[in-house]
């Protein structure tokens, strides 16, 4: 082969060098890519490969020090599939290539499969040296190079098997599409790699929408630096910064502005900031965060606009939402002052299990403990006694006109607020029973819904309410009735209800018409 120039400029002073004497690996490969790669599709179409800085940083990731698990997490259409079929053809065809070896991609739908096979044999087509050298078997998304007797196969979920196999070279695409914690797939490639001396796994994909989905899982464990070998590159926005501000698009995107067209993405932000619908799946797929691309009841951006801190004085409502057992029981108290609903939850847990149930929803319940957000009673349950006795306190010193309370658990707690002084005639007034059906969560919805757009909530960002909204999606019924509904089986969204409970109450005071006192909610909840 001819000689060429070593790819980090930094070998023998920046002269032309022979292959075999770069200074690294990566160097070595980077050159490898640059001379025989064409870009196969996009507005550059059909000229040479030239890597931008950012993914050279990536081939030293890989190659300069031992690496078993490689993850690259970026934002959409910044070349992470193609610079994948990249790394595949070095160990296909190029300078990484072992006699006999194998090597596969997976991914969860069929089409997303073929896509590293379709990259890596336009490539191919395009530089008539690898056209001869390697059989392109599109039918079975297959690549065959004889001369090293290399072979590579694309696997999507719905394959019917992937016993037998033993690669040396396992691409994961968008991995983050998978839910919950493991996958079938994914798990039968990482184990058949017994057989190789330096098997290599790279994960490609844009983040998952929970903490606890396998591609979340995977990520925070290589950010632990736990295993050296294990290394991820992950380009996302900070949630606290402005979501659609070009600089915050930047950070997400390395490609911006450069073959990623930063019009069209600019357009993109624009659409996601006049439609609150689409922000979630923007946020997920262009900015790289974790977010549910599905519906919330409340995007990040309208809640932060009422995180202003509450001013509580005056007559307060409030919604309470009872636990079963040890879950997180809330109240949510409200006072309207100036035409704002100023809000002040309280949330207990048991002390008991905090840290387990910590690393159970990972959510820090014990550091909100530690700096009080969240109260605590004693053993595993949470003790009705306590909050009996809080909700006494709270008739002596505030001036409480109405709580809305789930009937559910209520029968529980009056005993207890018998015990701690508060009469029956009292409790029949200022408590009101309040249906989770979709005939009254509809309308409370309804209000809690213009007081945020309108940003007339002042909730001070207190963290466990701002999670519980984030856990928080909505549920419909046939006629269009809606109630909140956890968006995963381990979110909390309790604070969320007692918060739609509370304003319900309180801006039925204001002169608006009762939402609750609905006799059908025990039957169609």
């Amino acid at each position: 082969m001819p000689d060429v120039k070593c790819a980090c400029g930094g070998c023998e002073n920046s002269a032309v060098v022979a292959w075999g004497k770069f200074c690294s690996r990566s160097c070595r490969n980077i050159a490898w890519v640059e001379r025989f790669c064409i870009i196969p599709s996009g507005q550059f179409v059909g000229q040479p490969v030239s890597l931008r800085d950012w993914q050279k940083d990536i081939f030293r990731d890989i190659f300069d020090s031992p690496t078993r698990t490689y993850i690259n997490s970026v934002g959409r259409k910044n070349a992470k599939t193609a610079l994948a079929a990249m790394i595949l053809l070095l160990f296909l065809v190029g300078p990484e290539a072992i006699q006999n070896s194998e090597m596969y991609s997976t991914a969860m739908a069929r089409d997303q499969a073929a896509l590293i096979h379709g990259l890596a044999a336009k490539m191919i087509r395009l530089n008539p040296e690898m056209n001869e050298a390697i059989t392109i078997r599109d039918t079975n998304k297959e690549l065959v190079c004889s001369s090293f007797g290399t072979f590579y196969k694309a696997l999507s979920a719905d394959a019917v098997t992937t016993l037998g196999l033993s690669p040396v070279l396992i691409i994961h695409d968008e991995l983050g599409q998978v839910k919950g914690p493991s996958h079938q797939l994914y798990e039968a490639c990482e184990t058949a790699v017994g057989a190789q001396e330096n098997p290599l796994s790279i994960i490609i994909s844009t983040q998952a929408p929970t903490d606890g989905d396998l591609l979340s899982i995977l990520i925070d464990d290589a950010l632990t630096g736990s295993d050296p070998r294990v290394k991820v590159r992950l380009y996302t926005a900070p949630e606290e910064m402005d979501p659609f501000d070009a600089e915050t698009i930047k950070l997400a995107n390395p490609a911006f502005g450069d073959f990623q067209n930063a019009t069209e993405t600019i357009a993109m932000a624009e659409a996601a900031r006049r439609m609150p619908s689409r922000e979630a799946a923007y946020r997920n797929l262009v900015l790289n965060q974790r977010v549910e691309a599905s519906s919330p009841f409340v995007t990040k951006s309208v809640w932060a606009q009422s995180g202003d801190a509450p001013e509580m004085s005056g007559i307060l409502y409030a919604g309470l939402d009872l636990s079963e057992v040890n879950d997180l029981t809330a109240l949510v108290l409200v006072s309207v002052k100036g035409g704002y609903y100023n809000v002040k939850p309280v949330f207990w847990l048991p002390s008991e299990g905090l840290e387990e149930r910590s690393r159970q929803d990972r959510v820090p319940y014990d550091v909100w403990a530690n700096n009080g957000y969240l109260s605590t009673t004693p053993g595993r349950s949470v003790e009705y006694e306590y909050v009996a006795n809080y909700l006494a306190n709270l008739f002596e010193t505030q001036n409480v006109k109405k709580i809305a309370f789930d009937r559910w658990n209520m029968r529980h707690l009056r005993p207890w607020l018998v015990k701690a002084g508060l009469s029956e005639a009292l409790i029949e007034d200022r408590f009101q029973d309040f249906g989770q059906g979709f005939q009254s969560m509809s309308p409370a919805l309804r209000t809690l819904e213009s007081l945020l757009l309108n940003a007339k909530l002042k909730h001070g960002n207190h963290p466990i309410l701002t999670m519980c909204m984030a856990n928080a999606v909505v549920k419909s019924d046939e006629a269009g009735g809606r109630k909140l509904d956890k968006k995963r089986s381990r979110g909390r969204i309790d604070g969320a209800v007692a918060l739609a409970m509370a304003c319900a109450v309180a801006n039925e005071s204001q002169g608006s018409r009762p939402v609750y006192k609905v006799d059908l909610d025990s039957i169609l909840a």
